[in-house]
C-alpha cells in the first residue's frame, strides 16, 4: 500500500509505519506492494475471515496470519497471542456498527512500546483481514490514528486487486474521511464524506444504491465483510460471575457465561441431543461419576444448575465445582451450540446456514488440566468440522503440545 491517505499533513517517518504505510485515496488505483491473499481451493459457501493482518500492533510487524476452521496462537508471555484476537475483535466490533472507541477502549494499549511520533505527534497501527465467500476473496484495510485523536485515517476495501473503496483524511480538523467508491457507468467514482469513527464498509449498504454493476460489486463485497465479522462471539468464562443462581431469562449465553445455568435449563428443555452431548463431555472434565447436568429452578426464583451424581447419590452444585472444572463446561457449551444459544447479534437478511459463527477465546485451556484440554480440542474439531462454527484462541504450551498431533487444527507459533 502506498502513503497517499494524509495528503495534508505530509508523509510521517518511518517509526510511525502504522500511519505511513495505508491505503490509496481513490478506488481507481491498482494496490502498491500490496501482498496478494492465497486463493483457496474453493469459494467458501458461508463468508468467513481466512487471513489477519496486523502492521506497528503491539508486538505484530508485518503479521499475516492465515486463519482456518479451528486456529490456535501459541507461544511465550508477550508474543502477541492476545493482541491477535483483540484485533479481530475489534474488527468484529466496527463491522457490527461500533464506534471507534468502542472497538478500541484502550488505544494507547495497541501502539508499539518503542513508536516515536510524527512532527505532528501521531503514533497508531494498521490492522486488517481478508473474507472468502461467495463473491471470492476480499480484503479489508484500515490505518488507524491512535494519538493524538482517536480515528480511521483510511480505509481500503478491495477485491482481485481492484480497489471498491478508499477512503483518506484530508483535513484533520474535520471528524470525517473523504469516500470514494467504485460506481461504473458513466460516473466512475462516487465521493463523499464519511465518519472517521466508523468502518466506512458497514457504511456502504446505506450509502450505495445499487443501480449499477460497479455498486452491485462493491455492496456485494462491503456485506460479504460485514456478515463475517458481525457473526463473532468473543467468550472468556468467568468461574467467579459462574457459581450464583441467575434469574430466568431468555437462556442466551454471554461472553463471561455468568448465565450458563439460564443457558442449561434452556439446552435441557429445546435441546436435547446437544444437552445430551454438554453431559457427555462432562463425564470427562468434571471430577466424580456424571449421570446428566440438570437445574433446579423454582416457579418464579433463580436458577442454578446441577451437576446429576447419579442414583443414590446428592447431586452437585455448579457453584462448588473448581474454576477449571466451570470454564470447561462453559466452553463446552459454546463449541456443541450456535448463535441461537450465543448472546450474539448475525446478519438478520442472511439465513443462519448460510453463515458460519466464529467463536474468539483468549486463554482457552486457561485453568484447565491436559484431560479436560484435550477433550474441549476434540469437541472443537467436531464442530469445526462442520463448517457451522469456527474457532480462533489463544492456548499454553501443554494445549499446543497436543494439538500440533492433530489433524485439522492450524497452529500460529509466535515468538519462536
Amino acid at each position: 500500500m502506498d502513503a497517499t491517505l494524509d495528503a495534508t499533513a505530509g508523509r510521517t517517518s518511518a517509526a510511525v509505519v502504522a500511519l505511513a504505510d495505508t491505503p490509496t485515496d481513490s478506488p481507481e488505483a491498482g494496490p502498491a506492494g500490496e501482498r496478494p491473499a492465497a486463493e483457496p481451493a474453493q469459494r467458501q459457501p458461508r463468508p468467513v475471515v481466512t487471513e489477519l493482518r496486523l502492521s506497528a500492533f503491539g508486538p505484530h510487524r508485518s503479521a499475516v496470519f492465515p486463519l482456518g476452521p479451528l486456529t490456535l496462537f501459541a507461544g511465550p508471555s508477550g508474543s502477541g497471542k492476545s493482541q491477535a484476537l483483540a484485533a479481530y475483535e475489534a474488527l468484529a466490533g466496527l463491522g457490527s456498527g461500533a464506534v471507534l472507541e468502542e472497538a478500541f477502549p484502550d488505544p494507547r494499549a495497541r501502539i508499539p512500546d518503542r513508536a516515536v511520533p510524527d512532527a505532528q505527534r501521531r503514533r497508531g497501527f494498521r490492522l486488517g483481514c481478508t473474507v472468502d465467500g461467495p463473491v471470492g476473496p476480499v480484503r479489508l484495510d484500515l490505518a488507524v490514528q491512535a494519538e493524538p485523536t482517536l480515528r480511521i485515517v483510511g480505509e481500503r476495501l478491495s477485491q482481485d486487486g481492484q480497489i471498491l473503496l478508499a477512503t483518506a483524511l484530508r483535513d484533520p480538523g474535520r471528524r470525517s474521511v473523504q469516500a470514494a467508491w467504485l460506481t461504473g457507468g458513466a460516473i466512475g467514482v462516487t465521493r463523499a464524506p464519511l465518519p472517521d469513527d466508523r468502518l466506512g464498509t458497514a457504511l456502504l449498504p446505506l450509502r450505495v444504491a445499487g443501480s449499477t454493476a460497479g455498486q452491485r460489486q462493491v455492496l456485494a463485497a462491503a456485506e460479504q465483510v460485514v456478515v463475517a465479522l458481525r457473526a463473532v462471539f468473543p467468550c472468556d468464562p468467568r468461574p467467579d460471575r459462574m457459581r450464583a443462581a441467575v434469574p430466568p431469562g431468555e437462556g442466551r449465553l454471554r461472553g463471561d457465561c455468568a448465565n450458563l445455568a439460564d443457558v442449561l435449563r434452556r439446552t435441557r428443555s429445546e435441546c436435547g441431543t446437544r444437552h445430551a452431548l454438554l453431559a457427555e463431555a462432562a463425564r470427562t472434565g468434571c471430577a466424580g461419576p456424571v449421570a446428566g447436568l440438570g437445574v433446579r429452578a423454582p416457579a418464579g426464583g433463580p436458577v442454578a444448575a446441577v451437576l446429576d451424581r447419579g442414583s443414590g447419590r446428592p447431586a452437585t452444585e455448579l457453584a462448588r465445582l473448581g474454576a477449571g472444572e466451570l470454564r470447561f463446561l462453559a466452553l463446552a457449551l459454546v463449541l456443541l451450540t450456535g448463535p441461537g444459544v450465543l448472546a450474539v447479534d448475525p446478519a438478520a437478511e442472511l439465513l443462519s446456514a448460510r453463515q458460519a459463527l466464529t467463536v474468539l477465546a483468549d486463554g482457552f485451556d486457561r485453568g484447565l488440566d491436559r484431560r479436560q484440554s484435550a477433550e474441549l480440542l476434540r469437541l472443537a474439531l467436531l464442530s469445526c468440522g462442520r463448517g457451522h462454527i469456527r474457532l480462533v484462541a489463544a492456548v499454553g504450551e501443554g494445549a499446543a503440545a497436543t494439538a500440533r498431533d492433530l489433524a485439522g487444527v492450524a497452529m500460529v507459533d509466535l515468538g519462536a
